[in-house]
């Protein structure tokens, strides 16, 4: 109810700015038709539209975006606060349960698996936001040291399996021969991030649509600066007005075929970690329900 309030809000505003433009220009054309004579003041009023009509199409254009920046901030703080209370609530009443009454040992194990699992989705949750912060620094140097690809890329995969319990049979992973060796330089735990956000957000869009999800990633030499990492899937898909919007911080993609928790961040941090490092990503899709694929390049390091 909250963001179709606001909505209505930037309708108003922006319905006030195109009246306000269309009656400036009610009055300008009527002043110059009724003072024609005047020389001086026709060529003053000439040359004052035109900053009085941009002045108030810039107010428009201004209002609008901080509506919809403020409808994303509450988005956000609206999810950070679900992924953190979940797990925290989870955790409490397996923590009662065990406190209250005696538990048979198998389950005891049970319940230390999943306040563990939950553990990790709070700790993920905590390092997204601070990552996120420290993305923001865009002059802050780079630990810089020599990264073997390939181990990256088959680390955050089993890493991301195990976290969505999702079989071999959903994971496809190959590395082309030339690319067995390939190499870059720079952060490990902030490229490792990057990646892992990516396949996360594959696995995440992937589940629960009603068909088994299919993830394929490929390391490729497809460029002679560039190692390439493809991440497709076969999800939900992005309507292509969204394309580009995907990357923005907090943005998430609206009218999803099925709820997806998350903050909005994990884009943002792939991006801001691929230029970070002098790479570039981009996504394509086939549409809803169609899937998707996230392109990573990122430069070559000499043998």
């Amino acid at each position: 109810m909250r963001i179709r309030g606001r909505r209505r809000r930037a309708v108003v505003f922006l319905v006030l700015g195109v009246c306000l433009v269309a009656l400036a220009a009610a009055f300008n054309v009527g002043w110059i038709v009724l003072n024609w004579r005047e020389g001086a003041l026709l060529v003053l009023g000439v040359l004052l539209f035109p900053l009085i009509v941009a002045g108030l199409v810039l107010n428009t254009i201004f209002l609008v975006r901080e509506i919809r920046r403020n409808e994303q901030h509450n988005a956000f703080i609206n999810a950070v606060t679900h992924e953190l209370k979940t797990p925290v609530a989870s955790i409490r009443l397996y923590l009662e349960t065990l406190q209250s009454r005696p538990v048979e040992d198998e389950r005891r194990q049970e319940f230390y698996r999943i306040m563990l699992a939950d553990t990790d989705r709070l700790l993920a949750s905590v390092e997204q936001i601070l990552r996120t912060g420290r993305a923001g620094h865009a002059l802050r140097a780079i630990d810089q040291q020599r990264i073997d690809l390939p181990a990256l890329v088959r680390e955050c995969v089993q890493s991301v399996a195990a976290r969505y319990e999702l079989g071999a049979r959903a994971w496809t992973v190959a590395v082309a021969p030339q690319a067995e060796r390939a190499a870059v330089e720079g952060d490990a735990d902030e490229l490792r991030a990057a990646v892992a956000n990516l396949l996360d957000n594959a696995a995440k869009y992937s589940t629960g649509i009603g068909r088994e999800p299919r993830i394929q990633v490929g390391l490729e030499a497809e460029d002679e600066k560039y190692w390439t990492l493809r991440v497709s899937d076969n999800g939900v898909g992005i309507p292509a007005p969204e394309l580009k919007a995907i990357f923005r911080r907090f943005y998430r993609v609206p009218n999803q075929v099925v709820h997806v928790n998350g903050t909005g961040l994990g884009l943002f941090i792939v991006r801001s970690v691929v230029r970070r490092h002098g790479g570039r990503i981009r996504a394509s899709s086939a549409g809803p329900g169609q899937g998707s694929t996230f392109v990573m390049e990122l430069p070559r390091v000499a043998a």
